[in-house]
């Protein structure tokens, strides 16, 4: 079946392709060369409305939908990786917040990140011990008289340096996932000490740092959902965030595909543009294709999510086949520019830096296969 996305979806989609264009691109180099945390350029998505895509008008978001996020958030990657990644995880905040908060907890936090008050959001699951196996993390958090103290560290956290607020996961009880809560902790709370800025080979306009809770006292209206409810809310959460991972990348597939055609027409060998040679060809051939089953396999998974049918499976697949599919594309456009691909001259290199990541995070690529084949055994 033909997925057609609505006038809606598509005037979102269009808004996102033009701020792309023509605020992203021309900067994307240099902002990578600098290692600087777009700020006003996430400030300024914030002012389009696509910091809470899919978030209710209500508490200050657009309320356009999963699909409508999918395809605004491909046009971003497709402009730039890094200010995509900030966009995917303050995105994917905002709604936890949403579905899982206190009206309270809704209305504190949710207007600010649409807004971009609160300048992101940030997710704080992993840790050094505890990245693909969430279910052994050590953070604690104990009960006070006032509220909940947690002690502990997180890794690889987007945006943990700038964000407003952090959802962060700590086991209130005992071992495994039943004991795991999720708590909102603000920015500058005592005993909330960033530690290390990762040095990273791509999306290096985008933060990432790991963190300290030293004793960091939050009150008891921290405490996102119920107690012992947090691993249900990252694994329901990490759904939507993968819906997430796969349009990133089939943004990227298409940047790569856009600049190797382009490169291909106007380089000469042998008396004639590359174009005009097979190997050359083949190889478009083949990046186009990927890019369109990533398409067709992250607004399924989206499309469902929109429905509210089950959608963990397709989210899985489109995470798994657009994030590799992403680094065939890099690699076959590195290779159509040849010498020139290796330097910054042009911007697959970036590019190919930047995707390497996508079947990383979220999950990696051994962890969709998991979750696929999991749902497959149990005859969903």
């Amino acid at each position: 079946m033909l997925f057609e996305p609505s006038e809606a979806q598509r005037a979102i989609e269009a808004l996102a392709r033009r701020f792309a264009e023509e605020r992203l691109r021309p900067g994307a180099g240099r902002r990578d060369r600098e290692g600087r945390f777009p700020r006003e350029e996430i400030a300024a998505l914030a002012e389009l409305g696509l910091l809470a895509v899919n978030v209710p008008e209500a508490l200050g978001g657009a309320g356009a939908g999963p699909v409508a996020y999918a395809l605004a958030l491909a046009e971003i990657a497709w402009g730039d990786c890094a200010v995509a990644v900030t966009m995917a995880v303050t995105n994917m905040v905002g709604e936890v917040i949403a579905r899982f908060g206190t009206g309270p907890q809704r209305e504190r936090y949710c207007p600010g990140l649409a807004s971009g008050a609160l300048v992101a959001g940030a997710f704080a699951l992993s840790e050094p011990q505890a990245g693909s196996d969430a279910a052994s993390l050590a953070t604690r958090a104990r009960r006070t008289a006032s509220g909940w103290v947690l002690d502990g560290r997180k890794q690889w956290i987007t945006s943990g340096d700038v964000a407003g607020v952090l959802v962060v996961w700590a086991r209130t009880g005992g071992e495994g996932a039943g004991g795991i809560s999720a708590f909102l902790v603000e920015r500058g709370a005592p005993g909330l000490v960033v530690e290390r800025h990762e040095e990273k080979m791509g999306l290096r306009a985008s933060t990432t740092v790991s963190l300290a809770l030293d004793g960091c006292a939050v009150p008891d209206g921290a405490l996102l959902g119920a107690e012992g409810e947090g691993f249900r809310i990252a694994m329901a959460a990490l759904d939507g965030g993968r819906i997430g991972i796969a349009a990133q990348a089939t943004g990227t597939i298409r940047a790569a595909l856009e600049a190797s055609v382009r490169y291909a027409r106007e380089r000469r060998a042998f008396g004639v543009p590359i174009a005009e040679h097979e190997a050359i060809r083949f190889a478009l051939a083949d990046v186009a294709t990927d890019h369109d089953l990533a398409r067709l396999l992250t607004l399924r998974a989206a499309a469902r999510k929109e429905a509210g049918a089950p959608f963990t499976r397709e989210a899985a697949m489109a995470k798994l086949f657009a994030s590799e599919a992403a680094q065939r594309a890099v690699t076959r456009a590195v290779q159509v520019h040849g010498g020139y691909g290796y330097t910054d001259a042009f911007p697959v290199e970036r590019l190919f830096r930047d995707a390497r990541v996508q079947t990383l995070y979220e999950g990696t690529s051994e962890i969709q296969r998991l979750v696929i084949a999991r749902d497959l055994l149990r005859g969903s």
